[in-house]
């Protein structure tokens, strides 16, 4: 009756026609369809057959307040009521957008001074690369141009940030990556780290760095980007030793700090932002996702004085977007902040959420298929392995991952598989029972997958 009905809706055939969705295979869209949600509440989605599925990936990792908040619905249609649209551009403003960076600048503390806002993670590392070579142009060493960031790492689909993010499979059908960007090892001890302790290994990971400054020269570097946890790459936490090392080798090299937490700011990680719980002051910071909780689509991208002085110095800044701080989405992430702060959700993460999950996902490594367990705050990473004594991965083409994260969703439950890891940033608002439920759905699910595979 369901198959019936699939094939038969007249949305999954107009989607079906005409949408182009991202980083989706249109043959699967052309054969089977798109699955087509129809509502959300809370840490649940609704599809248009009535599953209801708890989402352990908060859509993909911004839905840190849940789903569903009347009062977000009633801020956005107040706003757009009172002001609809303005544009930024000009010396304009509105106030929330005044209010907004206000805020975020006091949520970030002393390192950070100005705020421009755009619309997606991508756009904000966008803007913040050409801020870096507009700096370093002002300070008359035009020639510091190349970026350095990590395998693995995701900066966006942008040009520019595609050509950043450290993942060939985005590069191939368009030539990337461009020039003037080096990738280095990410610090990935389970699979990088062979004998060496992680704290061993982190200073070992963090010297790559090191290498390609030898090799590029200083004078050349503009800057480092890099995400406190790679959480695409499927929840990487560095050891603690690692961050300390890289600004220690950027900051004797004159080479800037780009701490992109699209991911992981606003409590994800159990801090507001999560760069400093990791010993490192960055110089800029790329903020999305949780910022609005992804009620509406804004960014930011925040920088110090002594850069936003600097550019200030060389006439009119000839970036931005038409919808750069638009008043709705502006005035629904202030809203979001003040939820999280009333709730109380950023330290709930930290002590009792993380420990929570943490603990639950831990119970899963005696199963056969498990490797390791990664957690911290509200961000998770469960790594598939062929041979755990060996840490050794499953190939890729297997696709036992995807399996995996397939049984799952069969059990009602949404994780998302990334290469050998399945990785989980659900809701601040996930309770104990969410935690059993997922916990259950996976350790059904990598049972049934590791019987199939003859273990």
């Amino acid at each position: 009756m369901r198959d019936g009905a699939a094939k038969s809706n007249p949305l999954r055939e107009a989607d079906k026609a005409h949408h182009l969705h991202p980083f989706t295979d249109p043959k699967h869209v052309a054969e089977f369809g798109a699955h087509i949600i129809a509502h959300a509440d809370g840490v649940h989605i609704t599809d248009e057959f009535g599953n209801r599925l708890l989402d352990a990936m908060a859509g993909l990792g911004g839905v840190n307040i849940g789903y569903g908040r009347a009062e977000m619905a009633e801020t956005a249609a107040h706003a757009m009521q009172e002001l609809a649209y303005y544009h930024s551009f000009s010396a304009a403003t509105h106030p929330a957008a005044a209010r907004l960076a206000e805020k975020l600048i006091a949520l970030a503390g002393p390192a950070f001074d100005r705020v421009f806002f755009s619309n997606s993670g991508s756009e904000a590392n966008e803007t913040i690369a050409k801020i870096i070579r507009h700096y370093w142009r002002r300070k008359g060493r035009p020639e510091k141009r190349f970026f350095i960031a990590r395998d693995m790492a995701y900066h966006g689909s942008t040009w520019l940030t595609a050509s950043l993010s450290g993942l060939p499979h985005m590069h191939a059908a368009f030539g990337l990556p461009e020039g003037d960007i080096r990738h280095i090892e990410a610090p990935f001890w389970y699979r990088n780290g062979g004998d060496l302790a992680p704290d061993e290994y982190g200073l070992v990971a963090a010297r790559a760095l090191e290498e390609a400054i030898a090799d590029i020269g200083a004078d050349n570097i503009a800057a480092f980007f890099g995400e406190p946890v790679q959480a695409t790459a499927g929840a990487i936490i560095p050891p603690a030793t690692y961050w300390p090392e890289i600004q220690r080798i950027c900051r004797a090299n004159d080479i800037l700090i780009v701490a992109d937490e699209v991911v992981t700011g606003f409590g994800r990680t159990g801090h507001w932002f999560a760069h400093p719980a990791f010993g490192f002051e960055a110089d800029f910071m790329t903020l999305a996702k949780g910022l609005s909780s992804t009620y509406q689509p804004i960014a930011a991208s925040l920088v110090s004085a002594e850069v936003a002085d600097a550019i200030a110095e060389g006439g009119a800044f000839q970036h931005g977007f038409t919808t750069s701080a638009h008043p709705v989405a502006a005035a629904v992430a202030l809203r979001n902040i003040e939820i999280m702060e009333r709730e109380g959700l950023v330290q709930r993460t930290a002590t009792e959420l993380g420990p929570m999950l943490a603990d639950a996902l831990e119970e899963l490594t005696d199963l056969p298929l498990v490797g390791e367990v990664r957690a911290m705050g509200a961000i998770a990473g469960i790594e598939l392995a062929k041979d755990k004594a060996k840490r050794m991965q499953y190939p890729l083409e297997l696709g036992v991952c995807g399996q995996v994260a397939g049984q799952t969703l069969m059990r009602g439950v949404i994780v998302r598989p990334t290469g050998n890891a399945l990785v989980m940033c659900p809701p601040l608002t996930f309770e104990a029972e969410h935690v059993e439920t997922l916990k259950a759905a996976l350790a059904e699910a990598l049972i049934v997958v590791a019987g199939q595979l003859g273990l």
